[in-house]
């Protein structure tokens, strides 16, 4: 019980604000890496993906964990810290997971004409983050970027369903980086 009530922010407003002006900063600019730091969740949640948690997630986000994620341990932390709900995926705002306990992403809200921002963010926990591999462009970019993806083929066909479709949150240890659904993905 003593870690569900620990790991949570010490100086919740300021840690808070930091952490989304960098969540921010990275959806605006997608494929630079930002650091965040203030939590520290249980395994094998990272330290940007539980600050991202803290920040993000209130009793009206519904959140679903995928795969490993999905543990006591870790609900118990997200529901002590947040009150966020927790759900299936065709249900969530945001999901949590390796990218192939992720999959299929058409099982997410991809939100609708009228209402493109009901669609889910996927918080996608990578063993490395690096500002290499993939060809990035588009809004936010000013020619290119380049970002280790999973892989290329999904983020190309959510990208044709603008504007709707999937954001993905890109964590690692105490890295973030972000891909809206606006940015063209190509093979580097």
């Amino acid at each position: 019980m003593t870690a569900v009530l620990t790991g949570g922010f010490d100086s919740p407003a300021p840690q808070s604000a930091r952490a989304f002006r960098s969540v921010l900063e990275a959806m605006a600019r997608p494929g630079r890496i930002e650091t965040l730091q203030g939590a520290v969740p249980p395994a094998p949640l990272s330290v940007a993906a539980g600050t991202l948690i803290l920040t993000l997630c209130d009793p009206t986000t519904p959140v679903y964990l995928a795969g490993k994620f999905d543990s006591a341990a870790i609900r118990s932390w997200i529901s002590f810290h947040t009150g966020a709900p927790l759900t299936r995926a065709g249900e969530a705002s945001f999901a949590i997971g390796s990218w192939q306990e992720l999959q299929p992403l058409s099982a997410y809200q991809i939100g609708d004409p009228s209402y493109p921002d009901r669609s889910a963010t996927l918080i996608v926990e990578l063993e490395e983050l690096r500002g290499e591999g993939a060809r990035l462009s588009g809004p936010g970019i000013e020619t290119s970027s380049h970002l280790s993806l999973p892989e290329t083929r999904a983020f190309r066909e959510n990208a044709q369903l603008f504007p709707l479709g999937i954001d993905c949150l890109f964590t690692c240890a105490d890295r973030l980086a972000a891909l809206p659904r606006t940015t063209r993905v190509e093979d580097n």
